[in-house]
């Protein structure tokens, strides 16, 4: 198994998918918002995917793998709070918050699996 074969699984292509969605939505967020909220929710959206990776390297010890896991499932999260909150601001209309909110939890699902399942990955 290649040591990328963290890109190969679903949880990785659908976190990714979602932050560059997060990241061109954000790129119309006003430009007061740029050092809190647009930081933030791209920050957040991106560590999910990135935790995943470091979460593979650690696979060989199952703590620590469930640890980054954790991680991931936090970040995604925090994730769906800004999402929240830009929605809120109303700088998202409720289509794209539900279309956000919908892939944020399939994410949080497939983590919540991983983390109670980490020996079929």
């Amino acid at each position: 198994m290649s040591v990328y074969s963290f890109k190969e699984t679903t949880v990785f292509k659908k976190s990714f998918s979602l932050a560059m969605q997060v990241f061109e939505i954000s790129k119309l967020f006003p430009k007061e918002e740029k050092y809190s909220l647009t930081d933030q929710v791209r920050r957040s959206s991106r560590s999910v995917s990135a935790n995943l990776a470091e979460a593979y390297r650690k696979k060989r010890y199952p703590a620590h793998f469930i640890s980054k896991l954790t991680d991931c499932d936090a970040e995604n999260s925090e994730t769906g709070v800004w999402i929240e909150f830009a929605f809120a601001c109303e700088y998202i209309n409720v289509e794209i918050k539900q279309n956000l909110i919908s892939q944020n939890e399939e994410v949080g699902k497939l983590l919540f699996h991983m983390i109670n399942n980490p020996e079929k990955y």
